[in-house]
């Protein structure tokens, strides 16, 4: 049991003893079961869990990206300049680096995720806890608790539990408003879409670009793999033509000594003749 734990318990141990003389009215609530509950809730979280889904894909995809032009470079070393090499090894650290900023402006600590939770979410909870509010000074409660909070609770009655009653009392303030906050809500929703369709039109752009740039270098790549090609078979020509050139020359050495050993054998059976 943590130190916050102990201070909440010795403190409720204190107002407890102080208010002895004249009875307690204790209550508590699951605050995780309301807003499960809470329909504009659970349309924040679903919502919410969409857009991290795809933030997700989209980092995925980056990385990809990157993996396929790390293979394509391991590939072609052989046939680049140190230089080349060195510029695909930059463009690739860059693209790097801008997936993991992407990934910490969506997911880090003062991402998108946390903001955009605090914005559709934080107003629900809110609402949450003034309606407790409401029903702690109407039902004249001297202490309200959280279930699903810090403060570990052993053992409780069920007519203790006014999570009902805080939904009800919840229901009832969202008919009297619910029209100024759909409004409200839906503003907030166009809000993020059109955020998104920027950034989808942005990470669109870059893809195209980055899409382009492999061409060129697949492109560039295979003129100098052709390029490469058509200097081998030259070589090759040249060392073909060398060779017949050599064999043909062999052949005629080969052919005039056989005539000048021929003219002589003659020699000699005239000579003996």
């Amino acid at each position: 049991m943590n130190t916050k734990v102990l201070l909440s318990l010795v403190v409720l141990m204190s107002s407890l003893y102080g208010f002895s003389q004249r009875g307690v009215r204790i209550g508590y609530v699951d605050m995780e079961y309301i807003l499960e509950n809470v329909e504009e809730y659970r349309d924040a979280t679903e919502q919410l869990n969409a857009k991290a889904q795809k933030w997700k894909q989209e980092i995925e995809l980056k990385q990809s990206v990157i993996d396929q032009m790390k293979k394509d470079l391991m590939a072609e070393k052989v046939l680049l300049t140190d230089e080349l090499i060195l510029e695909r090894e930059e463009e690739i650290q860059i693209l790097e680096k801008e997936m993991l900023d992407y990934q910490q402006d969506r997911f880090g600590p003062q991402g998108d995720l946390v903001l955009q939770k605090q914005l559709l979410i934080q107003p629900i909870q809110d609402q949450v806890f003034n309606e407790v509010q409401k029903i702690g000074a109407n039902k004249r409660y001297d202490f309200i608790f959280d279930k699903s909070a810090d403060v570990v609770m052993l053992y409780s009655e069920k007519r203790h539990d006014i999570s009902d009653l805080v939904l009800r009392e919840i229901g009832r303030t969202r008919k009297i408003s619910a029209s100024n906050k759909k409004q409200e809500q839906e503003s907030r929703l166009e809000q993020f879409q059109e955020e998104e369709d920027q950034i989808s039109d942005a990470l669109k752009e870059r893809q195209e670009q980055a899409a382009e740039a492999q061409n060129e270098r697949e492109k560039a790549a295979e003129e100098r793999r052709a390029e490469k090609l058509k200097e081998r078979e030259e070589r090759k020509k040249a060392y073909e033509a060398r060779r017949k050139k050599l064999l043909e020359e062999r052949e005629a050495q080969r052919k005039a000594k056989l005539e000048e050993r021929k003219k002589a054998q003659e020699q000699q059976k005239d000579s003996i003749g």
